[in-house]
Formats: C-alpha cells, sequence, structure tokens
C-alpha cells in the first residue's frame, strides 16, 4: 500500500505528492559511536533517533508540532523519550523501526 493511501490528510496538505518514506521521517537506530557528537542521545537510553523532515513540519505547523511531541511523548510504546528540538527526538522502544515509522505517520495524520 501506498504512503499517500495509508495517510490521505497528510498527503494532501503536502505540495508535492511524489515524497518518498525520507523526505517524511527518518528513523534511525542510535549506537554507540566514539567519533561522533553529532547527537546528545545516549545509545543504552535511547535506541531511536527520529528526525520530523520539513514537508511534515510545514503541514503541522508549530502547534501541531507541539502536540506530536506530547502524544509521542506519553505513549506507551516508548519507555524514555526526549525531545532536544521541535522535530529531533531520542526514543527507546522495543519496537522495530517500521512500527515506530508506522506508529509516528499515524499519529501524524490523527492530528491532521
Amino acid at each position: 500500500m501506498s504512503l499517500s493511501t495509508k495517510y490521505p490528510k497528510l498527503f494532501d496538505k503536502l505540495e508535492d505528492k511524489d515524497l518518498e518514506l525520507r523526505h517524511l521521517l527518518n528513523v534511525d537506530e542510535n549506537y554507540e559511536d566514539y567519533d561522533s557528537e553529532e547527537f546528545d542521545f545516549d545509545f543504552e537510553e535511547y535506541n531511536f533517533i527520529v528526525y520530523i523532515a520539513e514537508p511534515v513540519q510545514k503541514v503541522l505547523g508549530e502547534e501541531k508540532m507541539s502536540e506530536l511531541m506530547v502524544k509521542l511523548n506519553e505513549n506507551r510504546a516508548f519507555e524514555n523519550f526526549r525531545a532536544d528540538e521541535i522535530d529531533l527526538y531520542g526514543l527507546k522502544s522495543s519496537l522495530d523501526r517500521d512500527e515506530i515509522v508506522s506508529l509516528i505517520l499515524n499519529q501524524i495524520e490523527e492530528i491532521i
């Protein structure tokens, strides 16, 4: 099933209807990296780093981005949740990457 079919409210508001997942949301595993201080998320406390991409930020706006942060923080699927910025989160979950992507995109779809 395509992203636009799965998340019709989100895609209805996007200017570019041909965006791929990587243009909407990045969910990366967090691991110990001795050479980089790019992120301040301890890999033992936060096993994923989430970035909400600019097209989604534009659709949601600042108020709804804040609402998304609160809802994700309250979600029981995450043991730990930390927002360093309105669009950058560290989280700890037993879910896999695809499940986290679905959970976040479903939350975005509900907020819209």
